[in-house]
């Protein structure tokens, strides 16, 4: 199993009110979405593993948003903030904080919540798909711009996730652990940042 991973350094802080620390998966790469994403025409989405490593820098500082209900995406609604993100096996894992005391709701939203009901939608830019025509689209380059939390059943992906992580502080470490492992710091891919294609299809979120 193979470790791409990025973080930012953000000082830590005991007991931080406005800091509630959350794990999630954004994204499944190589294998096609479950649902078409927004923007893309009615076409099923496969966000290349590749891709997704080259794009893990624009990834970094990025909010998190919600809606309401739960149900999509509303780039006005910035409720946290991503620190953290690798690429396990198939899976784009972030990290981060909600910001708890400005958005108390979304926390009781968030703890009341059953068990795996919660997931995760990213937001892309200057998405390079590469076959227009195909059935389903593959996305060789992109840029992320942001993401929400939403009701996982809603999102394009099945196979996301979100959970809070009460009195736990990631900042970081999965940066950290990469290095401490033996590293040579970031895989060049990554400490290079995007490589972004000529051709775009604008935006696409899941």
């Amino acid at each position: 199993m193979r470790l791409e991973a990025m973080g930012m350094r953000v000082p830590e802080v005991a007991g931080h009110p406005n800091r509630i620390a959350f794990e999630g998966v954004l994204t499944t790469v190589d294998e096609p979405s479950t649902r078409a994403p927004s923007g893309a025409k009615g076409h099923r989405v496969v966000l290349t593993s590749q891709a997704a490593k080259e794009a893990l820098p624009s990834l970094l500082g990025m909010a998190i948003g919600f809606t309401p209900e739960y149900d999509g995406h509303d780039v006005r609604r910035k409720c946290g903030l991503i620190t953290e993100a690798d690429v396990v096996g198939r899976e784009l894992r972030v990290a981060g904080y909600v910001y708890g005391r400005d958005f108390p709701e979304v926390i009781k939203q968030l703890e009341l919540s059953a068990v795996g009901s919660m997931g995760m939608s990213y937001e892309l830019a200057e998405a390079h798909v590469e076959d227009l025509l195909a059935d389903v689209w593959t996305v060789t380059r992109a840029m992320f711009t942001g993401a929400a939390v939403l009701l996982r059943d809603k999102a394009a992906y099945g196979g996301t996730s979100f959970r809070l992580l009460r009195n736990r502080c990631r900042t970081g470490s999965l940066a950290a652990a990469y290095e401490s492992a033996g590293g040579d710091g970031l895989p060049a891919g990554v400490r290079e940042g995007l490589s972004l294609g000529q051709r775009g299809y604008g935006a696409l979120w899941s």
